[in-house]
């Protein structure tokens, strides 16, 4: 099975997100738009797991815990590696400290378990749109640019989650196996 650790979003912000990717699917219908129920912060990609490496994973991330809750507030628009050649459309994320943390603590979790450590740094954000080809049509630029300095919401969480991808000719079908809480407060 296809595992990874995200942060769930809020539907208030998926609710502004929907209204940004209708408009802009229908200036670039060809795009491959991440579909909205897709939508999430990824932590940690594990990759292939048997069914037998599930209980260490678990057991792994069963014991990250963090002081606090992180807070996301969701705002901008960008891409990897840049503009002039995209691969990955994304809406940026201000987060707290302690999200970075998090992350390089599910990050050490899992390197015990013998999955490889993160080579980039991590940089959350949400990826709303992957590209094919290296050229990002002018329409579509320019419609992302009248919503470069967009606020899409804030979201303040204690839990992280453990999720399977299925990959489907429709797209990715992600489903939640375990929820993991990381700190008391909320």
């Amino acid at each position: 099975m296809r595992l990874f650790v995200a942060l769930e979003i809020s539907s208030a912000v998926r609710e502004n997100l929907t209204a940004l990717l209708k408009s802009l699917r229908a200036v670039s219908p060809q795009t491959r738009w991440v579909r909205l129920e897709n939508l999430h912060v990824t932590l940690k990609f594990i990759g292939e797991v048997s069914e037998a490496g599930l209980a260490g994973i678990r057991g792994a991330l069963v014991g990250v815990r963090s002081d606090q809750p992180v807070t996301l507030e969701f705002r901008g628009l960008g891409f990897f590696p840049n503009e002039k050649h995209p691969r990955v459309f994304w809406a940026g994320i201000d987060a707290s400290p302690n999200l970075k943390t998090l992350a390089a603590d599910i990050d050490s979790a899992a390197e015990k378990l013998g999955i490889p450590a993160e080579k980039r740094p991590f940089s959350p954000h949400l990826t709303l749109a992957r590209f094919e080809s290296r050229r990002l049509p002018e329409k579509l630029r320019a419609s992302i640019q009248e919503n470069v300095g967009c606020d899409f919401g804030a979201l303040r969480t204690n839990h992280f989650h453990l999720i399977e991808s299925k990959l489907k000719p429709s797209g990715a079908e992600y489903t939640t196996l375990e929820s993991f809480p990381f700190s008391a407060e909320v």
